[in-house]
């Protein structure tokens, strides 16, 4: 089953065409990685995907509905969820009161100055959910801003996790991190995939993460589609050699 199928996208900014006739399938259950060097197009590939930018041309199909004119909230509400490059949380709540806004916003409670005991419950249930997946429990009541780097994007994770999606888009999640914090936020993504089932979707620079957790890897340049395929597959690719993997070392 195809969750993510996109189809031929190209975005233009005036005269700059951002994104040039690109398209990608992912499958329920796959983890697909997106890399390419910078101006590559990532990011705004990836802002039409989640509905933050409209497509100049081309269509976007979630989970077999066409979502291309869909409203980021409506995407959020169908099953798809996002973290971003720079840290969205508030370092001034605990986890726990981040995950909180997060699922009183899933069950639609955030206008509600009191909860009765079933609701109550509920959100209950569904903050240690995602404070057990994304491995920080321990840490709940501890205040965001006092975390390290890899714990407060942990703690974003969390927060998506509480909507529920089937498709969980990670917007580069090493980013600014040291090899101990990578190597955890790392496993923390291969747990949700494996265990969790979660279809994800990440832009990431790191190649050590991308080889070690990618099912397939979708390779951009300029704009355009460079390559496709396995890890091994992309590693062998001598184009993605040239314009990208050659120049990182």
């Amino acid at each position: 089953m195809t969750m993510l199928d996109v189809r031929n996208v190209t975005k233009r900014f005036g005269s700059l065409v951002a994104v040039n006739s690109v398209s990608m399938q992912v499958a329920a259950g796959e983890l697909r990685a997106i890399i390419g060097p910078n101006g590559a197009g990532k990011t705004t590939f990836f802002n039409m995907i989640s509905g933050y930018f409209a497509p100049t041309v081309g269509d976007i199909v979630f989970d077999g509905a066409t979502v291309t004119k869909m409203a980021v909230a409506d995407r959020v509400a169908r099953g798809m969820a996002r973290t971003f490059q720079i840290t969205e949380i508030f370092p001034e709540l605990t986890v726990r009161q981040n995950v909180r806004i997060g699922v009183e916003s899933a069950q639609g409670l955030r206008q509600r100055f009191w909860l009765g005991a079933t609701h109550s419950a509920e959100v209950s249930r569904a903050i240690d959910e995602a404070l057990t997946q994304s491995g920080l429990t321990g840490k709940a009541d501890r205040l965001v801003g006092e975390l390290s780097h890899g714990d407060q994007r942990a703690a974003e994770i969390a927060t998506a996790l509480t909507l529920k999606p089937r498709l969980l888009l990670l917007d580069e999640p090493t980013a600014g991190m040291g090899e101990h914090e990578t190597f955890a936020v790392a496993n923390l993504i291969r747990r949700l995939h494996k265990n969790s089932a979660y279809t994800i979707v990440l832009i990431e620079h790191d190649m050590r993460v991308v080889f070690n957790l990618a099912d397939k890897i979708t390779v951009l340049g300029e704009g355009k589609l460079l390559a496709e395929g396995t890890p091994g597959e992309i590693a062998a690719n001598p184009i993605v050699q040239e314009a990208y993997l050659g120049k990182a070392e």
